[in-house]
């Protein structure tokens, strides 16, 4: 999208308008209460029928590229039929609501503007972060490993979905549901649940192979082989996956969340006390997640 910048004439009435206005967008985007405005952007000036004022000497129009919006400050997990949010600051977690449309979910993915969609045993959705209410896209067979990689990955324009089906890496069109592959995983690793890239700071897998169950490893997510292999996160049938801030956020099966952080060239994990009667089956996190800790630790990449 591009924002369209122009040198406009204010009126006195206007002026005075605007510096009593303005309204406070919520985390989740804009404030739905604002309702609506003739202005045509910062500095615009209506007539008295309110039409937008600009002035014919303003010279040639200036094109400038938006920032994308900033992520959201949650990590989010979910069961086979709830969904749940992850404070990273304070671990808290908190259910959002049963899903609404799926049922049976098996991963979650997340963009950079904070889009989502689920795959479950016999469809892709994609999924209202509020309400957990989730709209069939296609049926068929997907992955319960699932992510976003970044823009320039396997698409110049904007970010692809990926997933992981054992080790085969392919890519799912978000608009259709068709799943085309795009490499194998190496190293006589399979996926064990879930997968996440952040931009910047890296693509993770969990696996399972002969000599590992669960492992961290690194991946490529241009072809999805194997980086670097980080060894075993402590816990078996991690299903979920997400990143905020420095910091891997592991969802397992039997219901325990846990830290893995930096630790020199190599990573640490570290639980998280939850209560009793969890089930986690999947996680997300935008790609847009900092990459760095408050004291500018990170997962070392390769």
């Amino acid at each position: 999208m591009r924002i369209i910048t122009l040198v406009l004439t204010l009126s006195a009435g206007a002026a005075l308008a605007a510096a009593c206005g303005g309204s406070s967008p919520s985390i989740f985007g804009a404030d739905p209460d604002a309702g609506t405005s003739p202005d045509t952007g910062p500095g615009s000036a209506v007539d008295d029928s309110g039409a937008p004022v600009i002035n014919p000497d303003a010279g040639p129009v200036q094109q400038v590229d938006a920032a994308p919006p900033p992520p959201v400050t949650v990590v989010y997990a979910h069961s086979p039929d709830k969904l749940y949010r992850l404070d990273p600051t304070t671990k808290k977690v908190t259910l959002i609501g049963p899903f609404d449309g799926c049922s049976s979910v098996i991963d979650l993915a997340i963009d950079a503007n904070s889009s989502a969609f689920v795959t479950t045993f016999g469809g892709f959705y994609s999924l209202d972060l509020k309400t957990a209410k989730c709209t069939e896209i296609a049926t068929g067979s997907y992955p319960n490993s699932l992510s976003f990689v970044p823009k320039g990955t396997l698409d110049p324009n904007q970010e692809a979905l990926v997933g992981y089906n054992g080790s085969t890496y392919v890519r799912i069109d978000v608009k259709t549901g068709k799943v085309s592959t795009v490499g194998t995983l190496s190293g006589g690793y399979a996926s064990s649940g879930d997968i996440v890239s952040v931009i910047n700071g890296g693509t993770f897998l969990t696996v399972t192979s002969q000599t590992c169950g669960d492992c961290l490893i690194q991946v490529d997510p241009k072809s999805g082989g194997l980086v670097k292999a980080y060894g075993s996160v402590g816990h078996g049938a991690v299903y979920g996956l997400a990143f905020w801030a420095g910091t891997l956020y592991g969802f397992d099966n039997a219901g325990q969340l846990f830290e893995i952080t930096p630790n020199g060239n190599g990573i640490q994990t570290k639980d998280i006390p939850l209560a009793a009667g969890l089930q986690w089956w999947g996680a997300g996190s935008s790609t847009s997640a900092p990459v760095a800790n408050a004291d500018g630790g990170v997962i070392p990449i390769n």
